[in-house]
């Protein structure tokens, strides 16, 4: 266990280093090893929504946690980086999700509080604490709010983040070192998000299109940024505009590398 130990310790220092945490999501094994062989790199977090894709399953605890595991560990046996998953809300038992994922190399995780009253939401996340202390580490553990993902419609936005703020300082008050905030992506929102819980607690998601670069969020006192299944969607993106040139009578554009 002391390997695990010293990656979970080494990622748990990431997310407090002065430099923001870029995690680039993956997949599968051969995503996993472009991404950590790119300079810069030193850690990688795994996409649910783009480990499910990868077997054919929606998104959401729809592909089984045996299969979903496996993955993981594949990813985690492949690197020398740590490598913390994405287990959703933990499959309806967080603490025991964490103490497989534990068990298959991870050494952090996601976990979505999916607006669940706030006692059941502490509670899970005390729970995967725990495992990770069972097992002898400092297990980091992402906890996600999702008040601005699940919101109505059209729902005041100083609300959202008002009781945003309220989740996520209920779990660093549990021990999680970061709370992790889809859906937000306005200067102001961040600031205000690290002002109340200060700076290197926040983690957020880079959205094509929307979001602040990283040395904007760097500058904020984000303390990391991941990129969920956008990753997966840029590759697949590029597979597939490749294939609109070929079938269309041309060639596989100049340039690829063998990654693989």
């Amino acid at each position: 266990m002391t390997d695990l130990a010293t990656r979970a310790r080494t990622l748990l220092d990431l997310h407090t280093a002065p430099e923001i945490l870029v995690l680039a999501n993956v997949w599968d094994v051969v995503s996993a090893r472009v991404v950590a062989g790119t300079e810069g790199v030193r850690a990688l977090a795994t996409a649910s929504h783009s480990i499910a894709a990868t077997f054919g399953y929606e998104d959401g605890e729809n592909i089984p946690l045996d299969l979903h595991l496996e993955m993981v560990g594949r990813i985690a046996a492949a690197v020398d980086l740590p490598v913390t998953m994405d287990f959703e809300a933990g499959y309806g038992d967080a603490g025991g999700t964490a103490r497989r994922a534990i068990g298959v190399g991870a050494v952090g995780g996601n976990l979505e509080d999916q607006m669940k009253p706030l006692d059941e939401a502490v509670g899970a996340v005390e729970a995967v604490l725990a495992a990770g202390r069972d097992a002898g580490i400092d297990f980091v553990l992402n906890a996600r709010t999702d008040a601005f993902v699940r919101a109505a419609p059209g729902a005041d936005r100083a609300d959202l983040l008002e009781e945003a703020i309220r989740r996520g300082r209920a779990y660093l008050e549990a021990g999680a070192p970061v709370v992790f905030v889809p859906g937000v992506a306005a200067r102001e929102e961040i600031a205000a998000l690290v002002d109340a819980w200060g700076p290197r607690r926040l983690g957020v998601i880079s959205a094509p299109g929307r979001s602040l670069a990283v040395r904007e969020l760097e500058e904020l006192g984000v303390a990391r940024v991941s990129t969920g299944p956008f990753t997966q969607r840029v590759a697949l993106t590029a597979l597939q505009d490749a294939t609109t040139e070929l079938v269309a009578g041309g060639t596989l554009p100049a340039g690829a590398r063998a990654l693989n």
